[in-house]
């Protein structure tokens, strides 16, 4: 029984490599650190590579935390803890995360909180209020919104419907 063989790259193919794996889309450090793994680079190599990707600007993630920050707030409606959580998951630095987070204007962002909330409660089939209250806010948390604006909106809603 013959061994799969792997395959090897030289350092000019695995940069090659990972230019079109971060063209692709934005990645983290730890993507790139992974991926090389998973092509069974030696450190020295990975080292070498990450470098050359981070002075040819295909691996930046201060543009990573800006593009996730803006993407997940706009098209997934995350709140600032979810999108700083899976930031931190990700392996990006506190200054990254916060830079990113500077992507969501204040306005936009309460805007979208409000608009979130009073759909989703509206949505709500609950015939207690208590009770609508809690999916409302679990469903809020959820989606890392802060816990000071869920509860203030899930008064405020429950006031309406009394």
């Amino acid at each position: 029984m013959k061994q799969a063989a792997h395959k090897t790259h030289t350092l000019k193919e695995a940069t090659v490599k990972l230019m079109q794996y971060c063209a692709y889309r934005d990645r983290t450090h730890k993507e790139v650190e992974e991926k090389l793994k998973s092509m069974n680079m030696i450190p020295e190599a990975q080292e070498q590579i990450i470098m050359e990707l981070m002075r040819e600007n295909f691996l930046n993630e201060e543009r990573f935390a800006k593009n996730f920050a803006r993407g997940k707030f706009r098209i997934k409606k995350w709140g600032k803890k979810r999108i700083t959580n899976e930031l931190k998951i990700k392996g990006i630095s506190a200054r990254n995360i916060q830079t990113g987070l500077k992507e969501i204007s204040e306005t936009d962002y309460l805007t979208t909180f409000h608009e979130i909330s009073e759909k989703k409660w509206e949505t709500i089939k609950e015939t207690s209020v208590i009770k609508k209250k809690k999916k409302l806010v679990d469903y809020l948390q959820y989606r890392g919104w802060e816990s000071h604006l869920v509860f203030d909106k899930a008064n405020e809603l429950s006031k309406l419907n009394d």
